[in-house]
């Protein structure tokens, strides 16, 4: 019977999926996005990176299967500026109000380390499958600690694909207990935003650390759809953002939409969330990508690529939408990925970043984790991954950034100048394979090249022509 269901579930979402991406199809595209995160100097910044990782999600120690070395080899092959660094719920919050220092040390050392080399940092708050609580082994959910798991006797069987866990009723009701959809447990969402704020107290002096991800793939339990992301998932954002603000004033908080629907191409109905702090809000919008045909373990070829670009296009529409809806605000893609061993994969990932930068969007791969779906072989071999991360793109930009497009040797931003005087100099990152003498800049001049880290810095070209286009060749 529960098996049924599960084959219900899945033929609607292919129905939902096709539908609201061709009606998006149809509508006209939404402009790109129009802000970014900024660093200490005003610079919007472009976020190119990592996952790091899943192997932390049910260790005992909560710490990714990822040394200092491997940061070091990373940087130097792709030219990573931005991490987003898993942590969980579980470790901050061990015990009822009890928060876990020790822990919050081990994240510190590992954020030193991105600190170190130029990175950015924004820390994940990661769940799947609500908890390890869920099934007496643990080795199944990861992300809430067992003492928020109340499953008050609902089932929980095995399934070989671990989505399906999600429409199993111990684990419908677990959520719907953190969400007080049954009126027993009101505290779990107040310990939630604790546990944040706990977090934030922590980082909030770490220039390194500049957002927070404040719930990995939303579920809501027995509550779903618009109701529950303009109900209580947005409440839950505006409580965890009032408790950040009491001790952190500076870094952003960084709101996804509800995982089902959206990974695939639908819209959000997220509401809007009031940021206390002085000065304009620090809100910003961070969605995962994985289009429907890829979560059942296609391809990016023939009849899957057609649904795949289909998903794209109105995953970006919807994107753009949901972040002029909460106020214009920033946007990074926190998640996408797939099985690089898979037929047309590189041209997926490809596809993906390109919709990006045209777009306007940051992106934060999924994982790395070693394996098919990640850059290197569990022994470190590189692999074929890393010849599409590889990209040029700008880094940090002084002035109002609007889009880029990126070639093998060529990259071309578009952007509106900082017209005040003493504007720290923009950056970009070109990899050897294409600028292999470093780069020279058209609308601008060059400040400095370090060819070590493959950065170009320099100034752009002032006037009153508002934007403008600034070009970086190879030398």
């Amino acid at each position: 019977m529960f098996a049924a269901r599960s084959a219900i579930a899945a033929g609607l979402g292919v129905l939902l999926v096709v539908g609201g991406a061709a009606a998006a199809m149809r509508t006209p595209g939404p402009a790109p996005a129009d802000s970014f995160i900024t660093d200490g100097d005003g610079r919007a910044l472009v976020q190119h990176g990592f996952s790091t990782a899943s192997s932390s999600k049910s260790v005992p120690d909560g710490m990714p299967d990822f040394t200092e070395d491997q940061l070091v080899q990373e940087q130097a092959d792709m030219g990573t500026n931005f991490v987003r660094f898993l942590i969980s719920w579980r470790k901050v919050e061990p015990s009822p109000g009890d928060y876990d220092q020790g822990y919050l040390d081990d994240v510190e050392e590992r954020v030193g380390w991105y600190e170190e080399r130029g990175y950015h940092v924004m820390l994940d708050m990661h769940q799947d499958l609500w908890g390890s609580g869920i099934t007496p082994e643990g080795d199944n959910g990861n992300g809430a600690p067992e003492w928020a798991t109340y499953l008050d006797g609902f089932p929980v069987a095995h399934h070989d694909q671990w989505e399906l866990y999600y429409l199993e009723p111990g684990v419908i009701h677990a959520f719907d207990n953190f969400w007080n959809t049954t009126g027993e447990h009101p505290e779990l969402t107040d310990h939630y935003a604790g546990a944040w704020r706990a977090v934030a107290e922590r980082f909030a002096d770490d220039d390194a650390v500049v957002a927070y991800d404040l719930m990995n793939e939303p579920y809501g339990g027995t509550v779903q759809g618009p109701a529950f992301e303009a109900g209580p998932l947005t409440a839950l954002y505006q409580k965890t953002v009032d408790a950040i603000r009491e001790v952190d004033q500076d870094s952003w908080a960084c709101l996804e939409p509800q995982a089902l629907g959206f990974n695939w191409g639908l819209p959000s109905a997220l509401g809007a969330v009031d940021d206390p702090r002085e000065g304009d809000p620090r809100i910003a919008f961070c969605p995962h990508l994985y289009p429907l045909p890829m979560d059942l373990g296609d391809g990016f070829s023939g009849p899957s690529r057609d649904m795949v670009e289909t998903t794209v296009a109105a995953w970006r529409s919807n994107t753009l939408r949901t972040a002029e809806a909460l106020g214009g605000v920033p946007i990074i893609l926190g998640e996408f990925g797939l099985d690089t061993t898979l037929p047309g994969a590189l041209d997926y990932v490809d596809l993906v970043y390109s919709t990006s930068d045209a777009s306007g969007i940051g992106i934060a791969y999924w994982s790395r984790d070693p394996g098919s779906w990640g850059p290197y072989e569990v022994d470190g071999t590189p692999r074929n991954l890393i010849t599409v991360l590889d990209r040029p793109y700008p880094r940090a930009i002084a002035g109002e950034l609007h889009t880029w497009n990126s070639g093998p040797d060529s990259l071309e931003i578009s952007v509106t100048p900082d017209s005040g005087d003493g504007a720290e100099p923009s950056e970009v990152y070109l990899p050897a394979a294409g600028f292999p003498d470093g780069g020279v800049v058209e609308g601008g001049e060059l400040v400095s090249w370090d060819p070590e880290l493959r950065i170009l810095r320099f100034t752009i070209d002032g006037g009153d022509d508002g934007e403008q286009t600034v070009v970086v060749r190879p030398s």
